[in-house]
């Protein structure tokens, strides 16, 4: 599908790569995100991608539609995919013990399999970061085994503790913060994944890898100790960062 130039509003443009959740299409998102932030167009703002579509923000007062449109359509010819070495991969912690893994009993009879399997089915994999929202730092990661795909749960629950790591029609996501939520709880990360006084207070962005190392109650407790304590940094937990 040939990319779609939309305009949103008299301050943004959205770039449409498609309509599904697909890791060609995030590739696309991120090879046009990339090819924006290395060419610092004249008058954007801020770029924002999504599952499937990148929207460029612009002061109107400093640029227009007609002068981005070409640089845009020359960026679109020329974006190529970012090398892997150039993606951050990060290892954070989760435990998928006790009160910190509410829905793993009843997840893993729903897929038919044993506790400790879907721990490891889900733990075992590399999950991309698709995006953020929701919440400010919550990222849409993917994808899912197939054994593990379920909805959202029929009921949602009025607070879900931050930290949490969920599963949801095929998508893995981490509740930066105590909030609503409807998908089913498997773990906790002690990690924050937002921060205002950081100089990018998420942690996580669109593009990023992201796997699980099972930790236990007492290695979840100390982390997040040595994290409130100052003893260990959040960027400890990148694998590669170049």
């Amino acid at each position: 599908m040939n990319p779609r130039i939309l305009d949103l509003g008299d301050r943004a443009i959205t770039v449409e790569f498609g309509d599904a959740i697909d890791p060609a299409l995030l590739a696309r998102v991120a090879a046009l995100d990339h090819a924006c932030a290395r060419a610092a167009l004249p008058g954007v703002i801020e770029t924002v991608p999504t599952f499937r579509s990148l929207t460029i923000l612009f002061d109107p007062l400093a640029t227009t539609r007609a002068e981005l449109l070409p640089a845009l359509q020359g960026l679109l010819a020329g974006a190529d995919v970012p090398d892997a070495t150039t993606r951050r991969s990060w290892r954070l912690p989760a435990c998928y013990e006790g009160d910190l893994a509410p829905d793993l009993a009843d997840v893993a009879q729903r897929c038919g399999i044993r506790a400790d399997a879907l721990v490891e089915l889900h733990a075992g994999k590399e999950y991309a970061v698709y995006m953020l929202g929701f919440l400010p730092g919550f990222p849409f990661m993917g994808d899912v085994e197939e054994d593990l795909r379920l909805p959202r749960r029929s009921e949602p629950r009025v607070a879900v503790p931050a930290g949490s790591v969920a599963i949801a029609n095929g998508l893995t996501a981490i509740y930066p913060w105590e909030s609503p939520g409807g998908w089913h709880l498997l773990a906790n990360c002690p990690v924050p994944l937002f921060d205002a006084t950081r100089a990018a207070p998420a942690l996580l962005a669109a593009g990023d890898r992201v796997r699980f190392a099972p930790v236990d109650t007492a290695e979840h407790a100390r982390i997040a100790a040595a994290l409130r304590g100052g003893e260990i940094a959040v960027e400890s937990f990148a694998q590669n960062t170049s």
